[in-house]
């Protein structure tokens, strides 16, 4: 039996890590790297691995840097079962139907930028089309629910327990039987924090030898989730008061409705005025909130009973969705008092990126993070301090106000991750994955006694 690990290794983006067991292998997501254009180029590298040579995928939850490499997985010769939540397999979709088309976007964009100064184009093609995206659904097979163990392959049996990360989010429980020896390995996927009213809380995990574990926050704690939300609503009601507008990058799944359940409830409280208009101009956001409506089973508590009375927590009477391109650039036209919600949540592309370039430079505006931000983004730039940013080929200067609320990240922060840990029982080995060095070692430090291991790219283990 081998575990190998062939993304988010030290880094936050691109999980991708093989089990082999029974002359069988089986991966656990296929995600994108996400970072500066170095790191986004080492997605069109070789795997690691052969992908003809895969039984099947294990989807932990739909997040681009998760499961935004499936089509060029199939591209390569994959042709074994994904297997996913129910509502992982509509989200991915989506999400992969939306990578493509701003894959081709970019490439198009470079094209007349070159094209207007005279130059040549040198730019990669883009990973795949969106009918290689389409292509790739196809490969989808049984849908797992929570709690039920399949069997993958004779000796591989999996169950996936509620991750409370996203919704359909889980972490995987594999059984691996080899040579009349089991071992038990859990791969967290992406951890949910707790005490948000959206999705419930993540699931206790279960007894296991090895635990293949996140660390995204590993380092720190999230202010409190109330807090957050009055810190929210306050630079909201300030900017409006200089004449601004409000720009949060969003990201379309989880982030997108927790804003829209907290802006709901303040203007429900009086604490916004009800007339507040919000554009939600994302069309991945727009499709991702629509599927999350036809899951209220997934919610937290106060959200289902909201549900059950008939009341939407996501519907704003001043909410405007703007799917067609000229509704987006008309939103720039408007001076202030609105607040604009679009992706990506790390600003590395889609629609957030022109209502950057035109409200970056206005002091009576604001900035609003409420996600993380990998090294190398747009987003961390600003979030570090940057005077200046370049869209597009033009330095725009950085003068309006930059807010960073922490407590909405759909990430649970070191105090969560251990707390999770500590519920294991019989953990002999702990494997940190998908987070930076420094959040690793932070957390390395304080993990119960025992062997912690921080694996190099596409590096292997035998168990």
């Amino acid at each position: 039996m081998r575990l190998s690990f062939h993304g988010a290794t030290r880094t936050v983006t691109g999980s991708c890590h093989m089990v082999e067991c029974n002359g069988h292998r089986v991966l656990i997501d296929c995600g994108m790297l996400q970072g500066g254009r170095e790191l986004e180029a080492e997605n069109a590298d070789p795997f690691g691995f052969d992908a003809a040579e895969l039984d099947a995928l294990l989807l932990t939850h739909a997040h681009l840097d998760h499961c935004g490499r499936i089509p060029l997985l199939t591209k390569r010769g994959f042709k074994g079962e994904i297997i996913a939540t129910d509502a992982t397999r509509e989200l991915t979709r989506l999400v992969l139907l939306d990578a493509a088309h701003l894959q081709m976007e970019e490439q198009r964009r470079n094209l007349r930028h070159a094209h207007r100064h005279g130059r040549h184009h040198h730019s990669a093609p883009p990973l795949y089309s969106m009918i290689e995206a389409l292509g790739a659904m196809d490969r989808f097979g049984r849908v797992a629910d929570y709690g039920e163990s399949l069997e993958i392959r004779p000796g591989i049996r999996a169950t996936y327990f509620n991750a409370g990360h996203i919704l359909g989010s889980a972490s995987i429980l594999l059984e691996l039987t080899e040579h009349g020896r089991t071992c038990r390995v859990v791969f967290s996927g992406d951890l949910g924090a707790t005490g948000h009213p959206l999705l419930s809380t993540p699931a206790a995990p279960p007894q296991a030898d090895i635990v293949v574990m996140e660390s995204t926050y590993g380092d720190r704690c999230h202010q409190d989730y109330q807090a957050s939300a009055t810190e929210l609503c306050t630079a909201i009601s300030e900017t409006f008061m200089r004449g601004g507008n409000v720009v949060i990058p969003t990201f379309a799944l989880e982030r997108t409705q927790e804003l829209l359940y907290a802006l709901h409830r303040d203007m429900q409280e009086d604490r916004l005025p009800r007339s507040l208009q919000v554009f939600l101009d994302s069309p991945m956001a727009i499709s991702a909130t629509e599927i999350f409506e036809h899951h209220p089973q997934d919610f937290g508590a106060d959200i289902r009973r909201m549900f059950r009375k008939g009341e939407d927590p996501f519907q704003l009477p001043g909410l405007k969705f703007t799917r067609d391109v000229s509704e987006s650039v008309a939103i720039n036209h408007i001076g202030g008092g609105v607040v604009i919600m679009a992706g990506s949540g790390m600003c590395t592309g889609g629609r957030v990126r022109h209502h950057l370039q035109a409200n970056l430079w206005r002091p009576e505006s604001s900035i609003i993070f409420v996600g993380y931000a990998a090294t190398g983004t747009l987003a961390r730039q600003i979030i570090d301090g940057a005077t200046e940013v370049k869209l597009w080929g033009d330095r725009v200067p950085v003068k309006a106000k930059v807010h960073t609320i922490n407590g909405f990240s759909a990430h649970a922060d070191q105090k969560e991750l251990l707390a999770w840990h500590n519920c294991i029982q019989g953990c002999e080995r702990t494997i940190l994955v998908h987070g930076e060095e420094r959040a690793m070692t932070a957390l390395a430090a304080l993990l119960p006694t025992g062997s912690v291991t921080m694996p190099n790219a596409h590096e292997g283990f035998e168990i």
